[in-house]
C-alpha cells in the first residue's frame, strides 16, 4: 500500500510525513511525499530536524504529485488553516483524508520559537502515523469504508 503525504510546497510537513511514515512503516507500506506547487527543495530545518531524530533522510526531495513513481493507494493532505493555506486537492479513485498541521516554515521569531514550531509539526505527524500504523492494517486493507472512518478519526488526534 502506498500512501502519499500531499501539500503545497513539498518542503517541510509532507517530507516529515513521509520520512517519518517510512522509518515507522510495516514490510509492505510504503509512504510518498508531493506537492502540487513544489519549492524545489526541503526545508533544512525540515532534514536536521529528521536526522536528530534518527530518521534517514537521503533520497527525500521536494517533487510534484505529476512525478509520482506509483498511484498513491491514500492520500493525506497535511496542509494547515493559518494564512488562508489552500490544500490540493488529489484526484484520482484514492482514499482521502485530511490530516491538516500548521506549516512551521512561516513561523516568525527566535530560533527557539521557529525549531518548537518544526517540533511540533513532526510530533503531530509522528503521533497521528503512530495511532495509524496500530490499526489492523491487514484487515482494514480490504475495507476501505472503514479505513475511511479511521483515517478521519486520526485527523483529529494530537498527542
Amino acid at each position: 500500500m502506498n500512501v502519499l503525504f500531499l501539500c503545497t510546497g513539498n518542503s517541510c510537513r509532507s517530507v516529515l510525513g513521509e520520512a517519518t511514515f517510512n522509518h515507522l512503516a510495516p514490510e509492505g507500506w510504503r509512504a510518498l511525499s508531493a506537492g502540487s506547487k513544489p519549492t524545489g527543495k526541503v526545508h533544512p530545518r525540515s532534514l536536521a530536524l529528521l536526522e536528530r531524530e534518527g530518521i534517514s533522510t537521503e533520497g527525500y526531495f521536494s517533487k510534484s504529485w505529476n512525478d509520482l513513481p506509483v498511484t498513491p493507494d491514500i492520500v493525506l493532505s497535511v496542509c494547515g488553516n493559518a494564512a488562508n493555506e489552500t490544500c490540493p486537492t488529489y484526484l484520482g479513485p484514492v482514499l482521502r483524508s485530511h490530516w491538516g498541521v500548521e506549516d512551521p516554515a512561516h513561523v516568525e521569531g527566535s530560533e527557539a520559537e521557529i525549531d518548537a514550531a518544526f517540533m511540533k509539526a513532526y510530533g503531530i505527524l509522528r503521533y497521528r502515523i503512530e495511532q495509524f500504523l496500530a490499526l489492523p492494517l491487514e484487515a482494514l486493507k480490504n475495507n476501505r469504508e472503514q479505513l475511511k472512518i479511521e483515517l478521519d478519526r486520526i485527523s483529529t488526534l494530537l498527542p
